[in-house]
């Protein structure tokens, strides 16, 4: 026997895979199929969550308790999501301790994620409230994003990385109120300002109502009609 065939049969798998190596494969291939729902289902709901909580933020002056609601139910979807995502489908499950802060930070940047977004869709609705939720959004979704990194440790906050997202926060509230503010002379909204605009349409119905003497015509028909007589 050769130095090369000696070699070879001393490495294990260098004649291709054993045949428990192509058993662990099938088996893992099998569960990631069955999974395939769940990982779905995890993934849509980071989304859905953070949607209902962006229109729920920023929506809330106009319908406090029912926006309410749906902020809550915006935060149980991203945390159930969370909780299938992190702990569930993963093969290492972490402590309480670290179970218990992925939680909050997970609820915490739902609710950075829902302002930004939702600032920014609805900017030209509520541009006050929008110059406030976007670069507010921006810090929180930040901060919360490096608590639930476990790979990143918590000071990176207050990183280079951390005080350039503080400073472009800062220049966006500034820059989104003087937006704002410029935006103030001209109506805005697309569905919302439905509620001011019916007072006035109904004002300006309203002289209409005096103009209908109609019975005239019929009283002079009938005198002329009896004077024919």
């Amino acid at each position: 026997m050769t130095s090369t065939q000696l070699l070879h049969a001393q490495t294990p798998g260098a004649a291709g895979p054993s045949p428990a190596g192509r058993t662990a494969r099938r088996q893992t291939h099998r569960a990631h199929k069955r999974s395939l729902p769940a990982h779905y289902l995890g993934y849509v709901g980071y989304f859905v969550g953070a949607g209902l909580i962006s229109g729920a933020v920023v929506h809330h002056p106009l319908d406090p308790d029912r926006y309410t609601r749906i902020a809550a139910y915006g935060a149980l979807v991203f945390l159930t999501a969370t909780v299938l995502n992190e702990f569930l489908l993963t093969r290492e499950r972490p402590a309480l301790p670290r179970m218990l802060m992925v939680i909050g930070s997970s609820l915490l940047l739902s609710f950075g994620i829902g302002m930004l977004s939702g600032g920014l869709q609805h900017f030209d609705d509520f541009p006050d409230r929008g110059a406030v939720l976007v670069p507010a959004g921006l810090v929180v979704s930040f901060v919360a994003y490096v608590i639930k990194d476990a790979d990143t440790p918590w000071y990176r906050i207050f990183s280079l990385v951390g005080l350039t997202v503080l400073a472009v926060a800062a220049l966006a509230f500034f820059g989104l109120r003087q937006v704002a503010a410029s935006m103030e002379a001209t109506p805005g909204g697309h569905s919302h300002g439905t509620a001011e605009t019916e007072e006035p349409a109904a004002d300006q119905h309203a002289p209409a109502a005096p103009a209908t003497p109609k019975p005239a015509p019929t009283t002079a028909r009938n005198d002329g009609h009896g004077h024919g007589h």
